[in-house]
């Protein structure tokens, strides 16, 4: 499959650091903590951290996972820190924050997934700064329904795990995981827990048709989802999936407004949009 030509004007982001960057790069590097921002090189990172705003990415910076449109190592990963979910929250109480995201790499190599990691990085939060919110952008924990009971039983305000690309494209896309198990987890969440808002999201431009993304938009709504993010797929260099195509401006608006009309409560799609990007929008939906 041929790749997209070369970046549109609408994908060139122009937006200066200030003062609330290196503010937010010094309490990072104060409790040795990593952001999805940085390791997966997101092209908001500039404007989230002048508004004092990261994504938390707990559990080390190697994932056990080669999917090839993620930027994140795959290399061996680490040991786990028991002090992280601490400073996860003494980090987001420096930095101001109402509204907290915490994801991380996969780590397959744990017995719970990192579950529990994750269930003390929300109690901890709760000890810091119980006003703050917190969304958790999990993996699949392999399908552990132990695991994500863990983390559902912390009540976290959303409960995020993108599907990320329609079913025909997993081999390729993401070879790990599985299209369905993934679509468990969100229904299983809300079994769970029916007042847990789930969500998740998907990129376009990896070479999907249109009726692939609404087909699965309808398996996310049939899952029980209440919250979709759309955004561009950018390739962080030739070794990934390559750009397919750049998905016009227009056709986000014409595909949020189906979601929309399928039942989504929050709908965000726009080439920039990312799956944690303005994620506390939710909040005054």
């Amino acid at each position: 499959m041929r790749s997209a030509e070369r970046k549109p004007e609408w994908l060139k982001i122009k937006y200066r650091a200030n003062k609330n960057t290196s503010d937010v790069d010094e309490i990072l590097r104060t409790y040795g903590l990593n952001t999805v921002c940085e390791e997966a090189m997101c092209p908001n990172r500039a404007e989230c951290f002048s508004k004092r705003v990261a994504t938390f990415m707990i559990l080390g910076k190697n994932c056990t996972r080669r999917c090839t449109f993620c930027n994140v190592s795959k290399e061996m990963p680490c040991a786990v820190d028991p002090e992280e979910p601490r400073h996860v929250a003494l980090a987001a109480k420096e930095m101001g924050l109402v509204y907290a995201v915490i994801t991380s790499v996969t780590r397959d190599d744990l017995p719970d997934g990192g579950a529990s990691h994750f269930a003390r990085c929300i109690e901890e939060m709760r000890i810091i700064d119980p006003d703050i919110k917190v969304e958790v952008l999990i993996p699949d924990f392999m399908g552990d329904a132990d695991a994500l009971k863990c983390v559902v039983d912390k009540k976290p305000f959303v409960l995020n795990h993108n599907i990320e690309t329609v079913e025909r494209l997993y081999h390729e896309v993401r070879p790990q995981a599985v299209y369905h198990r993934s679509l468990e987890l969100l229904r299983r969440t809300r079994e769970l827990d029916k007042d847990m808002i789930t969500k998740s999201g998907i990129m376009l431009g990896l070479g999907e048709t249109r009726e692939e993304v609404l087909r699965t938009l309808k398996d996310l709504i049939e899952a029980d989802v209440k919250s979709i993010t759309i955004g561009q797929y950018l390739a962080p260099s030739k070794e990934h999936h390559e750009v397919v195509r750049y998905v016009e401006p227009s056709e986000f608006e014409e595909i949020g407004r189906i979601a929309k009309d399928m039942g989504f409560i929050h709908v965000a799609s726009a080439p920039f949009v990312r799956s944690s990007y303005n994620a506390s929008e939710i909040v005054d939906r």
